[in-house]
């Protein structure tokens, strides 16, 4: 897998809410549910679905790395 594919695969999944693992420093790991709001050259913004509905971004390179994971609901 390459970044252009993921970057592909991720416009495609703009809009689906999808299932997120963040795997931080120090074996943090984090799980959230969110969409994909918006993609651009370098990073993509995840819209997380809770109370606050916070924006996070995240680089092309976090999903190549598996440092974040995306996990679709089915």
């Amino acid at each position: 897998m390459n970044i252009e594919k993921i970057k592909s695969n991720l416009e495609q999944s703009k809009g689906k809410t999808l299932n997120f693992r963040f795997n931080g420093s120090r074996n943090q790991i984090e799980t959230f549910k969110g969409t994909i709001e918006n993609t651009y050259n370098y990073v993509f913004l995840i819209k997380v679905d809770d109370d606050n509905a916070k924006i996070r971004s995240f680089s092309y390179t976090d999903v190549l790395t598996e440092s974040l994971e995306i996990f679709i609901d089915k």
